[in-house]
């Protein structure tokens, strides 16, 4: 699926690059393994072929699916007022953990309209800057442009 150089996303980190393939002698089995060192965290995670789709790496998002994604960051989000910030924190970790570009500005639409009315608890602010480098990372990767720029004109849509 992937081959050395190319970018894919692992769920919840972000865009990394195949740095190899290598094959490793786990528990008296050879199994083949992508390292993938992730752009932002200089983090390296060893990820074995058989897992690529329980684990949701995945290409980079398409040029083209990107008004997808900011069609959902421009819609209102329904907020569900009457839940706990633990609850709704469960809920949103869920949907990034998913790795979808979609989930994730749901996220940071939610959580945006959310802090409109309220503070948002530490954990939520946490999750809502994750959930925005995520999105500004891959969307700044899949339309070739400054992140600088792919932030602002995201932070636009909740201050227009």
């Amino acid at each position: 699926m992937f081959k050395i150089g190319d970018l894919a996303v692992y769920p919840a980190h972000g865009v990394g690059v195949i740095e190899s393939i290598e094959s490793r002698d786990i528990s008296g089995t050879k199994q083949e393994f992508y390292i993938l060192k992730i752009l932002d965290s200089n983090m390296t995670i060893m990820i074995p072929l058989q897992n690529v789709g329980s684990v949701g790496l995945r290409q980079v998002i398409d040029e083209g699916e990107i008004p997808k994604v900011l069609d959902i960051l421009r819609a209102k989000g329904v907020i569900a007022e009457n839940q706990n910030w633990n609850r709704r924190y469960r809920e949103y970790m869920d949907k990034i953990k998913t790795g979808s570009l979609f989930d994730l500005a749901e996220v940071l639409r939610d959580l945006c309209t959310l802090r409109e009315d309220k503070e948002l608890s530490f954990g939520e602010r946490k999750m809502l800057d994750t959930a925005r480098n995520l999105l500004v990372k891959e969307i700044s990767i899949a339309k070739h442009m400054d992140k600088g720029q792919v932030e602002r004109d995201i932070l636009g849509i909740f201050t227009g």
